[in-house]
């Protein structure tokens, strides 16, 4: 148990789930006056997206060359701390709903944090941890201010805001989850 302790404040595991923590409460706190209806899935989007940034943070450790010539077989804990992101980010937000007001059902949470932890996976594998944010950000952005889906392009372009069930939002998010969890459980983060 001594090795998941060190593995943990290696990788900035506390301050990840304290800012992970504090995002879900903060957007629990603004739904209600926030004008936000329970259909407007753009703060629990926020929340997710905030959430799984901060955690990238720990998918690279202080030493690029000690992780790659390490006896322990990677793959499977850089599988495990990817999957987890999403599991927490998820797990935050649906607690601050229990907590507060309902802002966005569990299909939404699963899909997009699950997409949301792939995507920084997958940035953190290409650019490094430090980089790993300007991906899942920028396609937030691009959503946020996108125009209406109303085609297959624009529905995997804004996948993030769409309800649950719309096929297209559903299988970019199961294949960016896939394709992002297996780059960097193989390659490990970018020196």
């Amino acid at each position: 148990m001594r090795w998941l302790t060190l593995y943990a404040r290696s990788r900035q595991v506390p301050a990840s789930v304290a800012v992970i923590v504090l995002s879900a409460l903060t957007v629990g706190f603004l739904a209600p006056g926030g004008g936000a209806g329970p259909g407007d899935l753009r703060l629990p989007a926020l929340a997710l997206a905030a959430g799984a940034t901060a955690a990238s943070a720990g998918l690279g450790g202080q030493d690029p060359a000690l992780d790659r010539t390490a006896a322990l077989r990677w793959v499977y804990r850089r599988a495990v701390h990817v999957l987890l992101i999403g599991a927490v980010a998820g797990a935050a937000l649906l607690s601050a709903q229990a907590l507060g007001e309902h802002m966005a059902p569990v299909a939404f949470l699963a899909r997009d944090s699950a997409g949301l932890a792939g995507l920084v996976a997958a940035a953190t594998a290409v650019w490094g941890a430090r980089n790993a944010w300007i991906l899942p950000t920028g396609w937030l952005a691009f959503a946020l201010f996108a125009p209406a889906a109303t085609s297959v392009p624009l529905q995997v372009g804004t996948w993030m805001l769409l309800p649950p069930g719309t096929t297209a939002a559903t299988w970019t998010a199961v294949a960016l989850a896939l394709v992002g969890t297996a780059a960097y459980a193989v390659a490990g983060p970018r020196r």
